[in-house]
């Protein structure tokens, strides 16, 4: 099980962080999430697929970006 950080552009506020994380949580294989607004990241336990996530979290109004 992976833990990772992402970088999500477009999340200025905490109905934002909400939202993103609705849709994080909705993808199979994701735990755990939890948001930073003021760093602008989300932190997912889980061994969802980079690009599942990405597209569940544009499909919301924002991008994910992997950080390294």
């Amino acid at each position: 099980m992976d833990t990772r950080v992402f970088k999500v552009v477009g999340m200025t506020c905490g109905g934002c962080a909400k939202h993103v994380e609705k849709a994080l949580r909705s993808v199979d294989g994701v735990l755990q999430v939890a948001m930073d607004v003021p760093g602008g990241t989300a932190t997912v336990e889980g061994d969802a697929p980079f690009e599942l996530l990405s597209q569940r979290v544009a499909a919301a109004g924002y991008e994910l970006v992997g950080l390294a």
